[in-house]
């Protein structure tokens, strides 16, 4: 009997599996395909993201594999310079292929002792008080304390669950792809420079080596249930841009469109949805690999503490409380921007308006967390803005902060050298007199580095680790 089974080994997935197994949770990802994808498609880690990594040690291994960017351009594509003093130590974007990216988590995972299953999938289940029986597509029955679905937009979890999707259908459809160009990256940087003014739904974009992401509209391609090809790619540069710039040799090719959805519950008892089974929205911004990933790294924890035993009552319940909300305003933002991308005058009236308030620091600031997600502050009611917000990587006499927490247990940060964890000390780490940073005598930190407390009274201390970790151990 398993503990936990996973559906789905991507993103969401492996870094679900790896949280759990930071508290020795056994843990089963089943994954339908037999080998990892092997076309090459760049994504973009954001801020929050990497600030995760860095929280379980795995940073270096992604910055080795990555390019390294300015937070520029990321919302509906307007370039603005970057804020000065953004609120994080990883105040970048990382450049990285997805297949490095499902590798590293999927590797991560197993060396902390996750099993991963290629080859097979979730067919059916049933749950009842004590868990779930899981059947695979190869007739095995499986029993497990937990299911969770993270199988991607066509989620067989969720529509086994018996979820609803509601929202939005695809309306509009684009074309993406990296490929190889013909023509001097001069000669295209001035023809896109003079399109991108109409046309926000096209771009080339240099990833090196001649390599270049092509992206376009879909208008009067062939059948949406057809995957592009090359010559469509082409077609569609010569209808905006009067050249194919010569383009040949595609790393991928896929079609996307703008379909919105978001499921009604993230649990129904024993089976929870995270990453794409539970959200899908156009990749405009890019944050939907991100959003996932913040999803499992969210859950992990709290399912763990679930199963180990000392959760309190309702802390499961959080996950969809906290996450729900988040992927709400993702996709919200994710609406606003596709409609900028439109040439009808309306829309572009828009566009030059929200172009000339980016210009105040504020709103540009303000648009660029929310994409990256350092902005969200999940509601732990009353209390100082950081309450609720997560605490960046700030320097502590150990060294960073995120150092302290590659273990996935909570913190307690003690300027008055006066405070104990206690009876929680199985699951809390404490640190005194961390360093002179922070402007607050104490400050208690989730797994998820998100600030579950300020204050100095024990009392209250203590109050707030029940809430968060349960009943004492002693």
């Amino acid at each position: 009997m398993f503990d936990v089974i996973i559906a789905g080994c991507g993103p969401t997935g492996a870094m679900l599996a790896a949280e759990l197994r930071l508290h020795d949770v056994r843990v089963l990802v089943v994954e339908k395909e037999t080998e990892p994808a092997s076309f090459v498609r760049i994504v973009a880690l954001h801020i929050r993201s990497l600030e995760l990594m860095a929280m379980r040690g795995l940073l270096e291994r992604f910055l080795e594999r990555g390019r390294q960017r300015p937070v520029g351009g990321i919302f509906a594509a307007i370039t603005k310079p970057v804020p000065e003093g953004l609120d994080s130590a990883y105040a970048y974007l990382l450049g990285i292929p997805q297949p490095v990216i499902d590798h590293l988590l999927e590797e991560h995972a197993i060396e902390l002792g996750a099993q991963v299953r290629r080859g097979c999938s979730v067919a059916g289940f049933e749950q009842d008080d004590e868990g779930v029986t899981v059947e695979l597509s190869d007739g095995e029955q499986l029993r497990s304390r937990y299911l969770v679905g993270c199988d991607g937009a066509r989620s067989a979890v969720r529509k086994l669950l018996g979820v609803g999707f509601p929202g939005e259908p695809s309306r509009t459809d684009t074309l993406m792809g990296e490929m190889k160009v013909g023509v001097p990256q001069e000669e295209i940087a001035a023809k896109v420079t003079a399109i991108s003014e109409t046309h926000k739904r096209f771009w080339l974009r240099p990833f090196g080596e001649g390599v270049y992401s092509v992206v376009v509209p879909a208008v009067g391609v062939s059948d949406r249930a057809e995957p592009p090809t090359l010559e469509d790619f082409k077609q569609q540069l010569r209808t905006i841009a009067g050249t194919d710039f010569g383009v040949h040799s595609p790393r991928w090719l896929s079609r996307f469109g703008d379909a919105t959805r978001l499921a009604e519950r993230y649990r129904v008892g024993r089976v929870l949805l995270a990453g794409d089974a539970a959200h899908i929205h156009p990749p405009i911004g890019g944050q939907g690999l991100n959003l996932g990933v913040q999803d499992a790294f969210n859950l992990g924890w709290k399912l763990a503490a679930q199963i180990r035993g000392w959760a309190p009552e309702t802390l499961l319940d959080t996950y969809q409380a906290e996450r729900h909300p988040v992927a709400e305003d993702v996709l919200d933002n994710t609406r606003a921007q596709m409609e900028l991308t439109s040439t009808e005058p309306g829309p572009q009236a828009v566009r030059r308006l929200l172009t000339e308030l980016m210009d105040f620091d504020e709103v540009h600031r303000h648009l660029i967390e929310k994409i990256t997600a350092i902005g969200i502050r999940y509601d732990f009611g009353e209390g100082p803005d950081l309450l609720g917000r997560r605490l960046r990587d700030i320097d502590v006499k150990q060294g960073h902060l995120y150092g302290l927490l590659h273990r996935g247990r909570g913190l307690l940060l003690d300027r008055t050298e006066r405070l104990t964890v206690g009876g929680w000390a199985d699951r809390v780490d404490y640190l005194a007199d961390p360093t002179a940073v922070l402007d607050v005598p104490c400050v208690l930190l989730r797994p998820d580095g998100h600030v579950a407390w300020i204050g100095d009274d024990q009392q209250d201390l203590d109050d707030h680790l029940s809430r968060w970790f349960g009943m004492p151990a002693n």
